[in-house]
């Protein structure tokens, strides 16, 4: 198959991961959508008469080479599901994405020992403590790191990295040209000269409130193993933790004090089965 067409439709709004799926399972090449009509379309794949219409106008109006020239121009990668560069990790997800775009060295993501970390946008300064003590020890022995790029938890642990001078991976909810919070856009470059960022999402899609539970399986799907450094109850750390379990990772958790909201997250974790982490060793020993 060909990878432009499929980065091509992968940029056509309001195209869900299912119906690229349902496409790719009738048109393996993808060579007889671009012959359909709206009917054809709606019959051949399953599709809504509004999505149809949507496809149809966005195949007839756009142009596969101008997209291709935009992300060349803006020094950002397209890798396609079935792309020798795709992170392995990731092709054994349930819901994988179909293009992953990137700034930076993708060879990041290939490393043997990859951990995702999350946690709160609102840690305290024992969360930040205890985060810096577990891996600044991972880190000098170039353990790769994948988070969120948001703030607090997430941009703690980037920094982390590139102070130590290792190779870190952020995962977006927006498109890379859109990198959200915006004051982490110095950041995100540095990131990207460093290790890589990568986004599901074409590189100028604005960040919308349903996007980053999406992003957070990339997140967990990525690493061999999540480690939540400080969560409340209710919160998008629990979630990429239960996204963790649900690909066959492992969850380790910093414990907290009992008399702080940002802990009681990853203390209910613990409670719950996961690791208990109160130094590097903890999490080394488990990959040996």
């Amino acid at each position: 198959m060909d990878d432009e067409r499929l980065i091509f439709l992968h940029h056509c709004d309001g195209l869900s991961w299912k119906h690229i799926k349902n496409i790719l399972t009738a048109d393996p090449e993808l060579v007889d959508i671009f012959k359909m009509d709206i009917i054809s379309l709606m019959k051949s794949f399953g599709l809504s008469e509004k999505a149809a219409s949507r496809l149809y106008s966005f195949m007839n109006h756009k142009n596969s080479t101008y997209i291709m020239n935009v992300l060349k121009k803006n020094s950002i990668s397209a890798i396609p599901f079935f792309h020798t560069d795709y992170p392995p990790s990731l092709r054994t997800i349930f819901d994988p994405p179909w293009v992953l775009y990137g700034k930076g060295d993708w060879s990041t993501l290939k490393q043997d020992k990859i951990l995702s970390v999350v946690g709160t946008r609102n840690p305290s300064s024992e969360g930040l403590g205890s985060l810096s003590k577990v891996l600044s020890p991972l880190l000098k022995k170039k353990w790769v790191v994948v988070s969120g790029l948001a703030r607090g938890i997430d941009t703690y642990a980037h920094r982390l990295c590139l102070e130590n001078g290792t190779r870190t991976a952020a995962v977006l909810g927006s498109g890379i040209k859109c990198v959200y919070p915006a004051e982490n856009n110095t950041l995100a470059e540095q990131i990207s000269s460093q290790g890589i960022v990568v986004s599901e999402f074409p590189p100028f899609v604005q960040p919308k409130r349903w996007h980053f539970p999406l992003r957070n399986r990339i997140i967990s799907g990525l690493g061999k193993a999540t480690l939540v450094a400080e969560a409340r109850r209710k919160s998008g750390s629990l979630i990429t933790a239960d996204q963790a379990l649900e690909q066959g990772r492992d969850v380790y958790a910093i414990p907290g004090s009992i008399l702080e909201d940002c802990a009681a997250g990853t203390n209910f974790l613990i409670q719950n089965g996961a690791k208990l982490v109160m130094c590097a060793e903890d999490i080394a020993a488990e990959w040996t």
